[in-house]
């Protein structure tokens, strides 16, 4: 099994950053893709970011694009997710997610932390 611990949201006014971080702990993450989705109040949980086990390939929604950076840093097993430029519209419960596939399908990752909420006031 997989433990992933979010840390790092909270509240920020627009234009402020945010770095998420996402601790994993237990069997090896070696070979996974690791992700960032968010879920907003009465919508559904969409991709934010993805990147592969070696940090070499990331991918970005259209709406966080030039704005957010993912990372990793295998030797911690630690992935993050640096914030900038933040908007109101990017108020969500932010997650992180380990997986074999490089998708924007939630369904498709394994394991999912518990959460950590970013508001952002206008």
């Amino acid at each position: 099994q997989v433990q992933l611990v979010e840390s790092g949201g909270g509240l920020v006014q627009a234009g402020g950053s945010l770095r998420l971080s996402c601790a994993a702990s237990g069997r090896t993450l070696s070979g996974s893709y690791m992700g960032w989705f968010r879920q907003a109040p009465g919508k559904e949980r969409e991709f934010v970011a993805s990147i592969s086990w070696s940090g070499g390939s990331t991918y970005y929604a259209d709406s966080v694009k030039g704005r957010f950076t993912i990372s990793r840093d295998i030797a911690k097993n630690t992935e993050y997710l640096q914030m900038n430029s933040l908007k109101p519209e990017d108020t969500a419960v932010y997650y992180c997610a380990a997986g074999r596939l490089v998708t924007k399908t939630p369904a498709l990752y394994d394991y999912w932390g518990q959460g950590t909420q970013v508001t952002v006031s206008s």
